[in-house]
């Protein structure tokens, strides 16, 4: 099945799966974590935002983003955006790589 045919995943029934994220101004920011990949000893997560849906009017229903993940105080974990395209190419391509090899082919999915 490919991924424009498989019916959209209820995030009710994926609570560990969402990341709350506040703007700089205060908003909360809810996306749904696609997965977690390690690229050159650092951590980087693909994050699909979905509340409020006109945050990102530029994304498609079927793109995400790829954000930084460090520890901050207190082992909170901190999200950047990452603006370099070639990162951004390479944790999807190593996205894509760990799905080829799980056997799940490509598109979105943990």
């Amino acid at each position: 099945m490919s991924k424009d045919d498989r019916p959209p995943r209820d995030i009710s029934e994926y609570p560990d799966d969402i990341v709350t994220l506040s703007t700089a101004d205060g908003q909360e920011v809810k996306l749904l974590e696609i997965a977690g990949i390690a690229h050159r000893g650092r951590f980087y997560a693909i994050l699909k935002p979905i509340e409020p849906k006109d945050l990102f009017p530029q994304l498609g229903e079927d793109e995400a983003l790829v954000f930084e993940v460090t520890r901050g105080e207190g082992e909170r974990d901190l999200f950047a955006i990452v603006t370099d395209d070639e990162i951004i190419e390479a944790v999807f391509a190593e996205y894509e790589r760990l799905l080829a090899d799980a056997g799940g082919g490509s598109g979105e999915g943990k």
